[in-house]
């Protein structure tokens, strides 16, 4: 069942929630910091020990990983750097592999609900109408989970999310 809500992703009580991570791990901006910040240092610490040794030099565009979610409501936190979105090359391919990859991570560990904010559709410029396509085309194309909910941050993310899923929804006669 997909989900749309407008709201905060830190506040959700579901098995993962999905980071729009910068590739350092480290925290930042955004959705990012304000998990990082909420969640606390357990989730810092987890992400240093991935960049000693999995991923030193960060974690590549399209990837995804997990860890603890420290004092989240969530059990986990999957990590996943989305693309900067370029006029000049189309990096949709890497948008979706966020998706597809965190959705992948989260079923490894056995999760059953899932909380996705709009990834790249922030600092990272990518248009929030094709950002909503792909990110609930890829979503209803990989969905083994009880629950997929969209966190948007903002009623204009949450009506472009909204208005693209009843499209969706009535193209494919659901």
């Amino acid at each position: 069942m997909i989900e749309l809500v407008q709201g905060d992703i830190t506040e959700q009580d579901l098995d993962v929630v999905v980071n729009a991570a910068n590739s350092s791990l480290l925290g930042g901006g955004g959705v990012d910091g304000a998990i990082h910040r909420r969640g606390g240092p357990e989730i810092l610490a987890e992400c240093r020990s991935l960049r000693a040794d999995r991923y030193p030099d960060g974690l590549p565009a399209g990837e995804a990983v997990a860890t603890t979610a420290g004092r989240l409501p969530a059990r986990w936190v999957v990590h996943t750097v989305g693309p900067v979105f370029s006029a000049k090359e189309d990096r949709t391919a890497i948008l979706a592999s966020c998706y597809r990859n965190s959705l992948r991570v989260a079923a490894e560990l056995g999760a059953e609900s899932v909380a996705f904010p709009a990834i790249s559709a922030g600092v990272y410029r990518w248009p929030m109408e094709s950002a909503a396509r792909i990110a609930l085309g890829t979503v209803l194309d990989h969905d083994p989970f009880r629950t997929v909910r969209f966190v948007l941050f903002g009623a204009q993310a949450y009506d472009v999310f909204t208005a693209v899923w009843a499209e969706i929804r009535s193209e494919a006669g659901l």
